[in-house]
């Protein structure tokens, strides 16, 4: 069984996986928990995002000095980590749903609903594509996240490493989309497919030689939305190159 009290783990790691690091740091008994200390984090940066998440912040929220925030959690790098983990939550169930039977049509299946998934679970908590990546998926939740994308991939043909590298493709592009979204939600700026937006610069497209784009605007076509069809469109292209992929692996056995 894995030791707890191993220095060399990174910060969090440890109380990820439910085993607790032997500090002494709760010499008394204590009036808050882990758990506590953490679902008040994502409160807070659900309400405020990530840049309210300092720990006297959090220490407030509980009624806490912020001394005695580090009798739970050891630092603000490991706290980040159990945040991380639990807000990202359990994986998404891939093999359910009458269009997951076979060949390409389930590991494409899972796959969309693989990265749809972490497109919404960003929804819910828009700070998520903040967070920092420290390396790779090695807390429970998040390992298996990639453990179920990964069943998908390989069980299509590819190799474990080439599987890997789609993953990190697929989650690259769910936490770009999701990053965008929030952001236009989020802007105070006039919005492109404004009328007076566009009446301002369709002639200086036309003169400074943008005919194209304002061909979109003509026809409204060129706006800030990112909509469920802009999703599909980039996901479904990623993956055709995956299938391509598969394709080249399956013929070569």
């Amino acid at each position: 069984m894995p030791t707890s009290d191993d220095e060399r783990l990174p910060p969090g790691l440890a109380l990820a996986w439910g085993l607790t690091a032997k500090t002494g740091r709760l010499g008394r008994k204590p009036s808050q928990s882990v758990e506590g200390i953490v679902e008040a984090a994502v409160g807070l940066a659900d309400a405020e995002g990530f840049a309210a998440l300092s720990m006297p912040n959090i220490a407030k929220r509980v009624g806490l000095t912020a001394n005695a925030v580090y009798r739970y959690v050891s630092s603000r790098d490991e706290l980040l980590v159990l945040v991380a983990e639990t807000a990202w939550g359990p994986a998404p169930e891939l093999e359910t749903g009458t269009e997951l039977e076979t060949g390409t049509d389930r590991w494409r299946a899972a796959a969309a609903r693989w990265t749809r998934a972490m497109i919404e679970r960003c929804d819910t908590h828009p700070w998520l594509p903040d967070l920092p990546i420290r390396g790779a998926p090695a807390t429970p939740n998040l390992l298996r996240w990639t453990e179920v994308l990964l069943e998908a991939l390989t069980g299509a043909g590819l190799s474990t490493a080439e599987s890997l590298g789609c993953a990190l493709l697929l989650d690259g592009y769910a936490r770009r989309i999701a990053s965008a979204r929030r952001d236009v939600r989020n802007s105070s700026a006039a919005p492109v497919q404004s009328a007076a937006v566009a009446q301002f610069l369709q002639p200086l497209l036309h003169e400074h030689g943008y005919p194209i784009l304002a061909a979109m605007m003509t026809d409204n076509a060129y706006d800030d939305a990112i909509g469920d069809d802009d999703v599909d469109f980039g996901l479904t292209r990623i993956l055709d190159g995956i299938e391509v992929l598969i394709a080249r692996r399956t013929k070569g056995r």
